[in-house]
């Protein structure tokens, strides 16, 4: 007895390991995916909840409750009950989510309204939870910093939508994606908002309007590619994917309609479907269900505009008449100085097939490899058409201001950008146009085929590279 008593009053210790981030993820994976459905585009380095035994190798064991570990920086400490959820689920600081008082947040400032709600900055002096400091029994914070409040149309009540886009965050590996810290309520409009990671540049359409430099592109895609990764490796789809959901031009934003893979929606016939029109896939326009590969589309619509740098289709109507076109095969213009192996690549993720378009994996490491080797400093041939593509970029609007670029800009008065209700009738079979063929892949660069060890993707997959 002597001896249990003395254990009992002995400090906690901190006996989690030091998790190698390039073998696997630094925290488990809630959900769990019987082994004999697991996707093959899983990657390898996700561990779920119930692998006791692996957990107990990558992430050690909990010094107070002996329990399997669930990755860094996290204990086992308790937080606010009106995040009960958060608190059953929560295996890493940034899925710890916590109830914020609104009075510790400062300067709440309008910020602006999409498809679904209204964004606030603010700031907030105790920030947001870091870790649980096992030996000392108190938690970490990130202090000062300033944060986006994000609340939902008619949220007085916490509706499923908001729930559902708050679970999401718990669902999905955070590499990538928009960090949520918790949960406050405006006392005013009795509002509930979650309170998120601010992002300072806005959305990619208004860092490329805003910044005359086209250095680091490869990299921003790679790591956007990453972050729809991190999506689809939680088996989910994002169904709302376009410019304006990604932040710091690295971060995917807005997971409201994020759903399980394979969820039949009764919705998607008999209703339509949410979006933004340039952005989504013939086949969803037509009906069909939302996949994996309508997100990839999707990517390939975005990355065209952000190595354009032209708006998709802000010059007409975004009607039905548009939407008979793309599935006919019509695509954003691809501009001319943008290199042929990224035109390739483009082509490859816009493809009217949707199983001719890559995975989420595969994109992911082919553009990571391309950054890599675009990085170095030896006479490669990316590096040359990158070098050429940045030149002509700078010259291109050397002598033009950041206001006259984004001025310059006509969008036509019923181009809309805001995820709607859409309901197109009677679309054609989807087709690729024989419009596209002329960009072909310059001979000097190895083809996607050449360059893309599918083999080698599934055995070295890196996700964890810092953004």
């Amino acid at each position: 007895m002597e001896s249990l008593k003395k254990i009992s009053k002995e400090k906690p210790r901190n006996l989690w390991k030091i998790v190698d981030s390039n073998k696997y993820h630094v925290h488990v994976t809630i959900s769990t995916i019987d082994s004999a459905t697991k996707s093959e585009e899983i990657d390898d380095k996700v561990i779920y909840m119930d692998e006791i035994e692996k957990r107990k190798e990558v992430y050690g064991i909990c010094g107070k409750c002996n329990e399997p570990g669930t990755g860094d920086y996290y204990g086992n400490k308790d937080i606010n009950e009106l995040i009960q959820y958060s608190q059953l689920n929560a295996v890493y600081f940034l899925k710890c989510f916590e109830w914020i008082p609104f009075e510790n947040l400062q300067n709440v400032t309008y910020i602006t309204r999409g498809g679904f709600g209204k964004i606030y900055s603010a700031e907030w002096p105790e920030g947001y939870i870091w870790y649980w400091d096992i030996e000392n029994q108190k938690w970490e914070r990130v202090k000062n910093c300033k944060v986006a409040l994000k609340s939902l149309d008619n949220s007085s009540e916490i509706c499923t939508d908001f729930i559902n886009e708050i679970k999401t965050y718990l669902q999905i590996y955070i590499r990538n994606i928009v960090y949520c810290y918790g949960i406050t309520q405006d006392p005013n409009t009795k509002d509930y908002m979650m309170v998120l990671k601010y992002c300072e540049n806005g959305n990619l359409r208004n860092f490329y309007l805003n910044n005359s430099s086209s250095i680091n592109k490869l990299y921003r895609l790679s790591k956007i590619a990453n972050g729809l990764l991190s999506i689809h490796n939680a088996e989910k789809v994002h169904k709302d994917f376009h410019s304006g959901n990604i932040l710091n031009t690295v971060y995917i934003s807005d997971l409201g309609m994020c759903q399980q893979v394979n969820n039949k929606e009764k919705s998607d016939k008999k209703e339509g479907v949410y979006g933004v029109l340039p952005y989504m896939a013939p086949e969803v326009l037509r009906g069909y269900q939302y996949t994996k590969a309508a997100d990839i589309y999707s990517f390939g619509i975005i990355m065209n505009e952000f190595l354009s740098e032209e708006i998709p289709f802000n010059d007409i109507p975004h009607d039905h008449i548009l939407a008979i076109k793309i599935c006919k095969g019509l695509r954003p213009k691809i501009s001319e100085d943008i290199p042929k192996f990224l035109v390739d690549l483009i082509m490859k993720c816009w493809d009217a097939k949707a199983e001719n378009r890559l995975s989420a994996k595969e994109l992911y490491q082919i553009l990571k490899n391309w950054h890599e080797e675009d990085k170095k400093f030896n006479n490669n041939e990316i590096r040359s058409q990158m070098g050429e593509y940045e030149k002509i970029k700078e010259k291109k609007f050397k002598n033009i201001s950041i206001e006259n670029k984004s001025e310059s800009i006509i969008t036509h008065p019923q181009a809309i950008y805001t995820s709607r209700l859409l309901n197109f009738k009677n679309l054609p079979e989807p087709v690729n146009s024989s419009d596209l063929s002329s960009f072909q892949v310059n001979s000097d660069v190895p083809s996607i085929s050449e360059n893309l060890n599918l083999n080698e993707i599934n055995q070295e997959d890196n996700l964890n590279d810092e953004s």
